[in-house]
């Protein structure tokens, strides 16, 4: 039986919280990125965490580097593994449904062109790692935003496998995110260098990309 989580609320009174995506745009246009928990409603987490787990993250694919023939694995970069979501997976479709809410309020707002959205489950088994990287690879401009949502219920500090957010040429983190369930990170794929420390125990999220059209790229 899977479990369903009851511990965590959620800051939303309704499916679509006005506030939640408020702070989201207020956010991106001061710094380019936020950390925020609870942002999704407890229904749609406990929907993905149960999807998750029916998935069987232990027969996930190796993640890899670059894309299409560019594509291959390097352990010494990162060691996770990863399934990538459609929309028309039961267990998604709410989170799809309100990340397509978030890009409509985010191009209404900020201007940005997102175009479309692309995510996956990622499992860091224990040990795992992801090295310091950007999102948006070298000669393409169409990752925009960053998406990583935490699903890990009860997590402790001392289970380590936090987020660490860097500025640009700085070798300081200006963000240190425990990866507790629930806590949403959106950042400009671009501008911020990021990596994933090792964990203790199995640490799980879903990781997602708001790209832009190519070809409308100036």
């Amino acid at each position: 039986m899977n479990p369903v989580l009851k511990s965590v609320s959620s800051s939303s009174t309704g499916y679509f919280d006005d506030d939640v995506f408020a702070r989201i745009c207020d956010a991106i246009t001061d710094q380019g990125y936020i950390v925020l928990k609870n942002a999704l409603p407890l229904d749609t987490l406990n929907h993905l965490f149960t999807g998750l787990i029916d998935s069987n993250p232990h027969q996930f694919d190796l993640a890899g580097i670059g894309r299409e023939q560019n594509f291959h694995t390097n352990e010494f970069v990162r060691t996770d593994q990863i399934q990538w979501l459609e929309p028309d997976q039961p267990f998604a479709s709410q989170y799809f449904t309100w990340i397509e809410e978030l890009r409509l309020r985010l191009n209404r707002h900020l201007f940005l062109g997102l175009f479309d959205y692309e995510c996956m489950f990622a499992h860091y088994p224990e040990g795992a790692f992801y090295k310091r990287h950007l999102d948006a690879f070298r000669g393409s401009t169409n990752r925009r935003l960053t998406t990583v949502l935490y699903l890990n219920p009860q997590w402790l500090p001392e289970d380590g496998g936090e987020l660490l957010i860097y500025r640009k040429r700085e070798k300081t983190p200006i963000e240190t995110v425990i990866p507790e369930f629930g806590t949403l990170v959106v950042f400009l794929s671009e501008v911020f260098p990021h990596e994933v420390l090792p964990a203790n125990k199995s640490r799980f999220s879903l990781t997602g990309w708001y790209r832009i059209n190519e070809g409308l790229a100036i």
